[in-house]
Formats: C-alpha cells, sequence, structure tokens
C-alpha cells in the first residue's frame, strides 16, 4: 500500500512539474508572440506605450515621459526611486505593496508608484537622487523629504500627515541672508555657519538637502549653532567682500569674523565639526602637574598662553590667533602663577615649549613670544608655524598633512617605537639624524616608521632594501630620490644631501613601460613621459588621470576617444590619458583626489594647469573648454 502511495506521489510530482513546465514555456511563446506584434508598431504607439500609467501589485510605474502628466491635480503621491540591481530595493519590495494597499484604502485613495532611476535619469537628477531606495512624498507637485525609518508603519504615518489639507512644510531651519540682514545676524553671532551658493550649481544642490538637516539638528542644540546661506549670484557684493570665487563656499564667522570652513558636508560630519568648532579654540591648565606631563609625554609642542585674568586684551588677541589655527595646533592658557613660574613666563606671553623625547643639544627647548596690543595677528600665528617643528620629529600618518607638507623633506625610516623598551635604539639613531640636521636648516628632517610608510618605501624602491635603516628626500614639484641602500651613519646621510643639494641625483618614478606604439588618437603618457608630453611648452595639453576600475572613466572612453580623432590634425595640440594607479604624476600642481580628474596644460603655464571643473564630459562640452584655452590651436571648431 505504501508503495502505491508512493508512487502515485512521484506521478504527481511529474505531472505538477510538467505543467508548470509547459506553462512557462507558454509565457515565453506567448512574450515572443508579443514582441512580435510590438514589432510594427509606429513611433507614436511606442509613446502611448511610455505615457501609460502601468500598475504592478499596486504601485504604479512612473518614468521621464509620464511623471508630470500623472502629477497634474494630485494632492499626495508617494514615490521610490529605485535601481533594478539594488538589494535593499528587492528586499523593501513585498512591503511598498503593502503600504500601497494601505494607503489606496485611504480617503480620499494616496497613489504610490515607483520610478526606475537608472532608466528615468532626469527625474533622478531632477530629483537629486543619489542612493536607493529614494522616498519622496509629492505634495502639489512638489516634493518633500522622507528620511524616517524604512518600515511600513512610519511610512504611512507620514505620508498621511502630508495628505492632510492643512499641512504646509515647516519652514527651513537654515537662515537665508541678503544685504538687508547679513551684517546684523553675522555680527551679532557668535558662532555661525555661511554657504554662499549659486542656484544653477550641481554641488550646492547635493550639499543642499544635508546643510538643512545639519541646520535643523544644531538649531536643537544648546546653545544652538545657526546655520545660513547667500546666494552670491544675487548678492555680490557680499560675496565679494570675503574672497567668494567658487561655489559653494563655506564661511564660519565668529562676532562678523571669517573663518575658512574645512569640515565635512554631510549633515552628520556638519554637525560634529560645527560642535566642535563652538567650544573654545584654547583649554585653561589649572595646575604645574598637568603641563609637566604633557612635556614628558607629549608627542607635538606644547602652546600655552600665560595671562593675568581674561580681561587681559591680548587674552583677546591670543584667542583669535587660536581660532584661526584651531585645526592644526592644541592651544592652552593659564592664569595661574605657578604654570607661569614653571614657564619661566609673564604675563603676556605665550610659551611653545618642545616634548622631553625630541630635545638636543642643537636646538632649544623652548621659544617665547611677548604679545602686545599693538601685536599683529599673523606675528602670533608665525610664531606658532615657526617653531613647532623639533630639529628631527617623529612624521606620522596622524601628523603629517598638518607638519610635514614643507618640502624638501628628508624621511629617516626605521622601527621608530617611543614606547620604554625600545626609546633607547630610537633615540641612537635619531641623533646620528641630528648630527646632520643641524646643518641643513633648509630643510625639514624626521624620522618615520617603516611599516607606517610601507607603500612610500615600495614607491621608494627600499622596501626590500635590507638594510635597518633607509633614507628618502620628498621634493619639490612630487620628486622622491631614494639614498643607496647603505650601512646608516652620519656620514653617509650628509653625503646623500650634499649629492642632493649640488642637483646630482635622479629623480625616482613610477612608470608602466613606456609604450611601443602611441599613434592612437589619444596619446598614452606614463611617469616616465610625462616631463617630455605633458610638460612639453610647444604644445598644449588636454590629459586625462584614470583609474582602470573607474566608471565614469570607462563611460567616457568613447567620447574621449573620439575628441582625439577630432583634433588629430592639430600638431600642437595633444589629447592625452595616464593610469594614474600605476604611474607617478612629478608635479604637484597636478593633484588627483578622484577618477576621471582632467587637466588643460598650456603651452605657456605648465605648472599653473586649468582643471576641468565641469559636468559636460561629451565632445561639444571638451571643445568648448579646449577653445576657450588653447593657446595653439590653428583651427576653429567650427571648421572642424
Amino acid at each position: 500500500t505504501m508503495r502505491k502511495i508512493a508512487l502515485l506521489l512521484i506521478v504527481g510530482l511529474g505531472v505538477v512539474h510538467f505543467a508548470t513546465v509547459i506553462r512557462c514555456e507558454a509565457d515565453d511563446v506567448a512574450e515572443e508572440v508579443e514582441e512580435e506584434e510590438g514589432g510594427d508598431d509606429n513611433d507614436e504607439e511606442d509613446k502611448d506605450d511610455l505615457t501609460e500609467v502601468k500598475d504592478e501589485n499596486g504601485v504604479l510605474v512612473l518614468n521621464d515621459d509620464n511623471f508630470d502628466m500623472f502629477m497634474e491635480g494630485k494632492d499626495t503621491v508617494l514615490v521610490e526611486f529605485y535601481a533594478p540591481w539594488c538589494g535593499h530595493c528587492k528586499q523593501f519590495a513585498s512591503e511598498y505593496e503593502k503600504i500601497a494597499l494601505t494607503l489606496k484604502e485611504n480617503d480620499p485613495p494616496i497613489p504610490v508608484a515607483k520610478v526606475d532611476a537608472t532608466k528615468s535619469s532626469s527625474l533622478g537628477s531632477r530629483f537629486e537622487v543619489s542612493g536607493y531606495p529614494t522616498f519622496k512624498i509629492m505634495k502639489k507637485g512638489e516634493p518633500v523629504e522622507y528620511d524616517g525609518a524604512r518600515n511600513e508603519q512610519d511610512i504611512v504615518a507620514r505620508v498621511m500627515e502630508v495628505a492632510q489639507p492643512d499641512w504646509k512644510p515647516p519652514p527651513e531651519a537654515t537662515l537665508v541672508l541678503t544685504k538687508d540682514n547679513f551684517d546684523e545676524v553675522v555680527n551679532s553671532a557668535d558662532i555661525i555657519l555661511v554657504e554662499f551658493y549659486a542656484p544653477w550649481c550641481g554641488h550646492c544642490k547635493q550639499l543642499a538637502p544635508e546643510y538643512e538637516k545639519a541646520a535643523k539638528a544644531l538649531s536643537q542644540r544648546s546653545p544652538p549653532i545657526s546655520l545660513a546661506k547667500v546666494d552670491a549670484t544675487q548678492e555680490n557684493d557680499i560675496a565679494n567682500r570675503f574672497g567668494v570665487s567658487g561655489y559653494p563656499t563655506l564661511k564660519i564667522f565668529r562676532k562678523g569674523k571669517a573663518f575658512d570652513y574645512n569640515g565635512p558636508r554631510e549633515k552628520i560630519g556638519i554637525v560634529d565639526y560645527m560642535s566642535e568648532q563652538a567650544g573654545p579654540p584654547s583649554k585653561q591648565v589649572q595646575t604645574v602637574k598637568q603641563v609637566q606631563e604633557l612635556i614628558k609625554d607629549g608627542d607635538d609642542a606644547v602652546i600655552v598662553g600665560v595671562f593675568s585674568s581674561e580681561q587681559d586684551m591680548t587674552y583677546d588677541l591670543y584667542l583669535e590667533a587660536c581660532n584661526i589655527l584651531r585645526e592644526d595646533f592644541k592651544f592652552l592658557h593659564t592664569f595661574s602663577s605657578d604654570v607661569a613660574k614653571l614657564l619661566k613666563a609673564s604675563p603676556s606671553q605665550v610659551v611653545m615649549v618642545h616634548p622631553e623625547k625630541f630635545r638636543s643639544k642643537y636646538e632649544r627647548d623652548s621659544y617665547t613670544l611677548t604679545i602686545k596690543d599693538s601685536t599683529e595677528m599673523s606675528e602670533v600665528q608665525d610664531f606658532f608655524k615657526k617653531h613647532i617643528l623639533p630639529l628631527v620629529g617623529h612624521r606620522k600618518q596622524s601628523n603629517d598633512a598638518k607638519r610635514y607638507t614643507k618640502r624638501p623633506l628628508v624621511v629617516v625610516y626605521y622601527g621608530v617605537d617611543f614606547s620604554f623598551d625600545y626609546r633607547k635604539a630610537t633615540q641612537f639613531w635619531r641623533s646620528k639624524v641630528l648630527e646632520v640636521a643641524k646643518d641643513f636648516p633648509e630643510y625639514t628632517f624626521a624620522i618615520a616608521d617603516e611599516e607606517d610608510y610601507s607603500d612610500e618605501l615600495k614607491s621608494l624602491g627600499l622596501s626590500d632594501s635590507g638594510e635597518e635603516v633607509n633614507v628618502g628626500i620628498l621634493g619639490d614639484g612630487g620628486k622622491k630620490f631614494a639614498m643607496e641602500p647603505d650601512e646608516f651613519d652620519s656620514e653617509v646621510l650628509r653625503d646623500f644631501i650634499m649629492a642632493f643639494k649640488k642637483g646630482k641625483l635622479k629623480p625616482i618614478v613610477k612608470s608602466q613601460p613606456v609604450p611601443k606604439n602611441n599613434q592612437g588618437p589619444v596619446t598614452v603618457v606614463v611617469g616616465k613621459t610625462f616631463d617630455d608630453i605633458v610638460m612639453d611648452t610647444k604644445k598644449d595639453v588636454l590629459i586625462e588621470f584614470y583609474a582602470p576600475w573607474c566608471g565614469h572613466c570607462k563611460k567616457l572612453e568613447p567620447d574621449y576617444t573620439a575628441l582625439g580623432k577630432k583634433y588629430k590634425s592639430e600638431k600642437n595640440l595633444v589629447i592625452a590619458k595616464m593610469d594614474a594607479t600605476a604611474n607617478d604624476v612629478p608635479h604637484d600642481s597636478y593633484k588627483t583626489e578622484g577618477f576621471p580628474t582632467i587637466y588643460f596644460a598650456p603651452s605657456n603655464s605648465k605648472q599653473s594647469p586649468i582643471k576641468f571643473e565641469g559636468g559636460d564630459r561629451t565632445i561639444e562640452g571638451f571643445s568648448k573648454f579646449l577653445e576657450q584655452h588653447a593657446t595653439k590651436l590653428s583651427q576653429s571648431r567650427d571648421e572642424l
């Protein structure tokens, strides 16, 4: 009996499977027939298909062609912008269909729609969609941001709220400044962040929602911090007053005094940065012990302003200087006579003391500046910058960008470790560097841990030198020089630096092999040929720095090649490209922070290339740019 039941089950499953296969095949045939029939449709019918609003499980499908028509006369519509490949979108699809069902039962029903933003790119751009899924609640044709939780309950509640007849969008938390209120608002604020923007600027549009979210968050802080914006195209005088030349430009104002904003450009980053900026630029120290500990164990120079009280006029001047440089230095101040005694300082003096581990017989332990009412701000700033580095400091990833940007920089790489067990060995090699550094004040010297800078050592060709200590010089214009591996001592280092000083050293340049055939429409540049091709003063050069894995670069390639073909007959114009991941760019003025980065190097100004900033990366856009800046073009665009 059991055997018969099993047999029947197998037969039954076979029939079901056969029926399923038949249905799938039938569906496929039906699709094929539909496609064949559709092939005879004329363009008008195709257009009708695009404007027709389809319904997929209760969710309406909108696109570039039917969106505005559909929105006409609608009070509230929920729209999801998605990408077919997006995992989060796929995961959310069934939940979104439930939302559509719930809102359909509302009185009146609220339509729920979706837009494939990868196909409807103009809608994606118009609504500044930068991630998927993005939800917008359209209220009388105007978008309302939805940035709540991604679940049915929260989305439905927010849509119902916006759908109320008396609902109005909340006022912007970002203040709008014009010539009528700018000075009054800015001069009275302890701290305020101001964005100078242009309505047409893409980067400004991208920043706008993040800036508004940050403004909301900071308005609820105690005490609140205001964020404001100025349309620089309408308020030319204000923009010119603060040297605004690009958009968006952000500036922090403290009681009317402007400071550059160097922080992030998304909500959380702006909130954190401005909260930190709102605090005092200098911290008060009250005990001798606090200062002693910093001097004993610190990694950076200890800066202490000594004052008689907060009413001291020079104290305000000190704080102003601290505010300008607050991101680069850690500032302290004291009103304690005991701390003043420890520092051998009098009121109205600023003392800079180097940590014990960086002291040597070749340099002073501390430096003092006396501040008077007549002292210029620049004088105080110069004092900090001049004395911040010891003769041979410790270059690390954490202080590199702030302390070691000056070139030439002599770097001695080995196992640098100032912990108790390894301090003696670290100082042994450092003392040999000090003996040489004292005789070359025009260069900056530093020691660096070989593991922290393994990539840099590799780029110098010193990764496998086999030596305990290696030396490199980072020169002007991005040039790098490596010391031939040798047993390290002061004389070997001195000889290397003298050879560099006399111009006898050849720079190290990472380079792919020079291409044998370089006759294509786009000239291939490698590290070894950069100077010969890009820096050739007889020719104008447009150079694209790309990365092989970069999607934007791949997308650009056909247009860039076509551009090369278009200008191929121009003998004094070169359209070029370089893989910036496999080759060194031996000049600092050609900085690449993202891909693709494109520069125009005019024949008469190779050290000041013009960066292609426009979003119009088409043949037309590039041609316009070239004709605007070219110095050697023989034909006009019309002739070409």
